[in-house]
């Protein structure tokens, strides 16, 4: 159950880094301008304020121990501006943003980006007409608890914080009591401790409306964790039935091999046209004699010729998932809409590798050949396969019982073979021959092909309607073949008995 609050002791503070600090948060991002002013601006301040007393909340206050994040995990919390998950001030997880709990509070430390929303809320800290900054947690089970002060007045106490999602800068400098949704097992546990009825509070955790026997079979509910519904109904929705939304996501583990990233990337400023490409390096001097004209030196400069293309997708994800998950869900459909880049990026590589005229083979010795003679010794060669194919060269060894693929850290796969890394993409993608045989292709892969990058963009947008948000990525790319030669095309059929 997600709550928020506001802290009116926020110590808000907005600051110009000095040389040394603009230097230390930029050793992780080389594309920090350190004598550019709208860069790495600082907001600091608490947003939390232990044993700092709320406004009245519908019959209680609340207070936060100091021992509330004790073991909380506050590796991946955003900074927000007023909890909108589209105005990322700062992270935890991008360096950009600090927390450190002291004696006070929990303190916060954001170096914010140069974007005009961040720019925006800088100024208006700067000037004084925000001063106040928010938390979004959740509270542990039995992590608070009711107490009575000495006028009699009731107060909550927030022992253990579960999760923090966000802190926040904000312009409203109160307690909000239309986002209270207090546990009402806490408050079940305080009201058996005392006689005394207090409505207002009544109102805020359960609403007092309800048949007093339904309320009862709710909070039975509850506390059986939903295997006791004698008397439940949801008729006339005079009971609410809870459901728990399950963080975090699940993801299906599939083979992220990114064959783009071993292509030569290309960024134009044209949807079509022609790019030259150098592809000779053996050319050399020629001999001059005195006063001769220079000769000229063929440099092998190739037109490698481009058409971008769009491709896009999007995905939609109702506004109810997005409030009621306790992960930034906008930011795990982002990642999936990254991996549909690369995607696309290995079946279109792929599409360009199977046009090369096929080789069969039987052995390893056949493999020593494409690199000792078909290729360049220049090239930076590797081994592309799938899932069978990487299976046998996993097992072959040589002559003194020796596995023959070596380790190799920078590899995908962590292995090479005769010096080259393996790739292995996924048999659904590359899949084996109609004969049986496994597919390699061995060379330079950023020598064969290029993608033209036009630019790729992603965009978040609401759906009111339906109350959903909607998610998209576009590319506009093409992909084109350089150096035919730098790729040759193996299809490795085992011999009886695998040469040595």
């Amino acid at each position: 159950m997600k709550e928020k609050r506001f802290t009116t002791k926020a110590e808000l503070r907005a600051d110009e880094p000095t040389d040394n600090e603009t230097a230390d948060t930029s050793t992780d991002n080389t594309d920090t301008d350190t004598n550019d002013d709208s860069k790495g601006k600082t907001l600091s301040g608490y947003a939390v304020v232990f044993n700092s007393p709320s406004k009245d909340l519908g019959g209680f206050t609340e207070v936060v121990s100091p021992k509330a994040f004790d073991g909380v995990d506050l590796s991946n919390v955003l900074m927000l501006a007023n909890h909108d998950y589209s105005q990322v001030l700062a992270s935890v997880k991008a360096g950009t943003l600090k927390l450190a709990v002291d004696d006070k509070g929990l303190h916060f430390d954001a170096i914010l980006p140069n974007t005009s929303f961040a720019n925006d809320v800088y100024e208006e800290v700067s000037s004084g007409n925000v001063d106040s900054a928010s938390f979004s947690f959740a509270v542990a089970q039995d992590g608070d608890t009711f107490t009575k002060d000495d006028s009699g007045k009731v107060v909550r106490t927030i022992n253990s914080v579960k999760s923090l999602f966000d802190v926040s800068v904000v312009a409203v400098p109160a307690y909000d009591s239309t986002s209270v949704a207090v546990d009402s097992r806490s408050y079940e546990k305080f009201m058996n401790q005392t006689k005394e009825e207090n409505t207002n509070m009544e109102k805020t955790i359960i609403d007092n409306t309800k048949e007093k026997t339904e309320t009862r079979s709710f909070e039975n509910y509850i506390r059986s964790e939903g295997e006791q519904r004698d008397g439940l109904t949801t008729e006339g929705n005079t009971a609410v039935v809870p459901s728990e939304v399950v963080t975090p996501i699940f993801e299906y583990k599939q083979n992220d091999a990114n064959l783009g990233r071993f292509a030569t990337v290309k960024t134009v400023s044209a949807p079509s046209g022609v790019y030259p490409i150098s592809t000779n390096s053996n050319a050399i001097l020629a001999t001059k004699d005195e006063l001769a004209t220079i000769a000229d030196v063929d440099a092998g400069i190739t037109g490698v010729n481009f058409k971008v293309a769009t491709r896009a997708g999007k995905i939609f994800i109702s506004q109810e998932i997005a409030d009621d998950s306790e992960v930034p869900i906008v930011s795990e459909v982002q990642g999936q809409l990254q991996k549909l880049v690369n995607n696309t990026d290995n079946t279109n590589i792929v599409a360009l590798l199977k046009k090369i005229t096929k080789t069969p083979i039987t052995s390893v010795d056949d493999i020593k050949k494409a690199f000792n003679v078909d290729l360049d010794p220049a090239l930076n060669k590797i081994i592309i396969t799938n899932q069978g194919g990487y299976n046998y060269l996993d097992q072959l060894k040589d002559s003194e019982g020796r596995y023959m693929l070596q380790t190799d850290p920078t590899a995908p796969t962590g292995s090479a073979l005769l010096g080259a890394p393996i790739v292995v993409v996924p048999s659904t993608l590359l899949p084996d021959e109609t004969d049986g045989s496994f597919p390699l292709f061995v060379g330079d892969l950023s020598q064969y092909l290029a993608i033209f990058k036009r630019n790729q963009v992603t965009t978040n947008w609401q759906q009111f309607d339906s109350y959903s948000q909607g998610l998209a990525v576009v590319v506009r790319n093409c992909y084109s073949v350089i150096d035919d030669k730098a790729m040759v095309y193996l299809t490795l059929a085992p011999a009886t008995t695998p040469a040595k």
